[in-house]
């Protein structure tokens, strides 16, 4: 049983950066963001959960059937990840590309503490055994300090590498392009790694510049012990809410301009884009496959095809997708039966992601894999993880990967520029 106690706070802002920095004293921490975005289906304006009660920790075998008993047996909040990799639990896939950041394949904890932000309210739902912790939390987070003294001094030293060169990235792509030419797929998203080796970061300072210049509405700060993932993601993967599910796929670039004429013609421009137009819809269509296998007869929709928003580093092409599911579903079948996200797979799924294993150079771990939440009432949401940064605080390993999709029209050198375009505002970051 869990404790509510609510305040409310004039200074939300600052509340939520003294809210992470009082957080860092747990081995466990996950915090998302919303960064005031007022979407549709958004639930809070921001969560933290922190200090696991009991967790779980797996690699790709058996993941989904743990994670259910887990889930279920709980019947308590729990937060975490699924890494793309997981995949291999559902189908005959495999992954043995690089990996330089040794993340599980999935862990999800019970938190002891959980603190949800709405509006200018703030409500502490802390678990019975920690309950007389609430006052003295709260008056620690309002005198946390938000100066920040950084682990590092000078960030600026940070050589960022490529796992393959532009070069290479045309020549891989180019294999794609033959396999969809042939007719063995029609669409997939090929991803590139950006990584850096025997280097140290702030974590959390790095996360707050990111999301300052980002502001994404599916931002992810995660700490498990040694491991983060700092991610300003504006994507949607999955949402369950009562009997209805909801997901949002991303497919369309664009990149934003100061001149606002200029940058009303590149949103206007990349709606009308029959190029991105096509891999939204092929996604679309992906998408509606996969909540199919979940939902009632007849209830899948599309709300919205093709809507373009606005973010601070891009424009994107989104669409809404949404399904009835039975009360009796179980929440972890409706994760297994969609995962991964379409929009970081392609089409046929089964088959692009075996070519996606074969050219990719880098294992993609948990970028394009999900992080999220279950509540006690077996709703959930999880986001895409893209726009990310993840690091390995012992091995000193720091990575980006950014994807775009290649279908029949794709350019190889434009590809390149949306990957360099997606991967900015993380190397900005790092590399001031």
């Amino acid at each position: 049983m869990r404790k509510k106690v609510s305040f409310t706070v004039s200074d939300i802002i600052s509340f939520k950066q003294s809210l992470l920095h009082w957080s860092q004293q747990y081995y466990e921490v996950v915090w998302l963001d919303s960064n005031a975005h007022r979407r549709s289906y958004s639930s809070f304006d921001g969560m933290l959960a922190v200090d696991a009660l009991t967790s779980i920790v797996t690699d790709t075998q058996n993941a989904f059937e743990d994670l259910s008993n887990y889930q279920t047996n709980v019947k308590d909040w729990i937060f975490g990840y699924l890494s793309y990799d997981v995949k291999n639990d559902t189908e005959l896939l495999s992954s043995s590309n690089a990996d330089g950041l040794d993340f599980p394949a999935l862990y999800f904890f019970q938190p002891k503490k959980l603190i949800e932000i709405q509006n200018t309210v703030v409500t502490f739902h802390y678990l019975n055994m920690v309950a007389n912790e609430i006052e003295g939390d709260y008056k620690n987070i309002l005198e946390a300090t938000t100066a920040f003294e950084p682990e590092l001094e000078n960030q600026s030293n940070i050589k960022i590498k490529l796992r393959i060169f532009k070069d290479e990235y045309y020549r891989r792509v180019n294999k794609m392009l033959n396999h969809i030419h042939r007719g063995d797929i029609y669409e997939a998203n090929f991803c590139q790694e950006f990584y850096a080796e025997n280097t140290k970061i702030d974590a959390l300072k790095t996360y707050l510049k990111l999301n300052s210049i980002t502001r994404a509405p599916f931002s992810t700060f995660l700490k498990i012990n040694d491991k983060y993932l700092l991610s300003s993601s504006p994507e949607r993967y999955i949402k369950k809410l009562g009997n209805q599910i909801i997901s949002q796929p991303i497919k369309g670039t664009a990149k934003r301009s100061l001149d606002e004429d200029e940058d009303r013609l590149l949103a206007e421009a990349l709606e009308k884009d029959q190029k991105e137009r096509a891999e939204n819809i092929m996604i679309v269509d992906l998408v509606r496959n996969d909540l199919s296998k979940s939902a009632l007869k007849g209830t899948v929709e599309v709300k919205e095809l093709c809507k373009v928003y606005s973010f601070d580093q891009v424009h994107q092409m989104i669409s809404t997708i949404t399904a009835e599911v039975s009360s009796t579903k179980n929440p972890v079948d409706i994760i297994r039966e969609t995962f991964p996200m379409g929009s970081m797979t392609g089409a046929p799924k089964v088959s692009a992601m075996r070519i996606i294993e074969e050219l990719e150079a880098s294992k993609r771990g948990l970028y394009s894999g999900t992080v999220g939440y279950f509540t006690p009432e077996n709703d959930f949401d999880f986001n895409v993880v893209i726009r990310s940064i993840l690091y390995n605080k012992t091995s000193q390993f720091v990575s980006i990967s950014v994807g775009s999709a290649i279908t029949a029209q794709a350019i190889p050198e434009k590809e390149y520029e949306e990957c360099l375009l997606k991967a900015k505002a993380m190397r900005q970051v790092l590399e001031n």
